[in-house]
């Protein structure tokens, strides 16, 4: 039997990035135009989809893929001190050692990826990282990865936070693992059908072998 390849999200799945990120959005919003998150404000925006919280914030369509840029150029600054989620990085090894491909698709630059797994020693377990910037979605990106890497979509598992993650696994046929800690609420992910919902990694090894 063909053996699963589980890709994952970096920031709120592995990286617990969530309050950094803030943070670097709150600093950025007069000069890019939205409003600030307050920590009610934050509580809301977990309950909303990305399109729901960029119509929310009142930024420009066209400023986003600047604000990402920049986001991403602050967030290096931060990568030496930030941690894997608590018991990631202990389930990550798990589905290695049963024999798992293990990749990364994400928003972030690759440069920030590799920096944070490497101080984290993480940098042996993955053996493939793609990063695209994408508004409302992944889909193109997790169709671009299953054609280089030759894999038919019903051998490869997504785990994300958020409910684009859900939405792009579904339009690439593949199978998703909605994960609670990261950014989206779980009343939010579960609305959008994931095939799992999870509470912490260290459900992931049993229900990527139930996939």
């Amino acid at each position: 039997m063909t053996q699963k390849v589980i890709i994952f999200d970096f920031d709120g799945t592995i990286a617990d990035t969530v309050d950094a990120l803030v943070s670097i959005a709150n600093r950025l919003a007069v000069e890019f135009g939205y409003i600030q998150i307050t920590p009610e404000q934050f509580t809301l925006l977990r309950n909303f989809s990305s399109r729901e919280i960029i119509k929310y914030s009142g930024i420009s369509l066209f400023k986003i893929p600047f604000l990402v840029k920049k986001v991403k150029a602050e967030l290096k600054n931060k990568i030496q001190g930030l941690k894997p989620i608590p018991g990631m990085k202990e389930s990550l090894l798990e589905l290695k050692n049963h024999g798992y491909q293990l990749g990364i698709i994400t928003s972030n630059s690759k440069d920030n990826v590799t920096a944070f797994l490497s101080i984290n020693e993480l940098d042996n377990l993955f053996e493939f990282i793609y990063s695209g910037v994408t508004i409302f979605g992944k889909t193109t990106i997790i169709n671009n990865v299953l054609k280089q890497k030759q894999l038919k979509p019903q051998t490869v598992i997504y785990v994300g936070d958020e409910t684009r993650d859900i939405e792009a696994s579904k339009k690439a046929n593949i199978k998703v693992v909605a994960v609670t800690w990261g950014f989206n609420s779980p009343e939010i992910l579960a609305k959008q059908n994931p095939d799992f919902l999870i509470h912490q990694p260290s459900e992931l090894l049993q229900v990527i072998q139930n996939c």
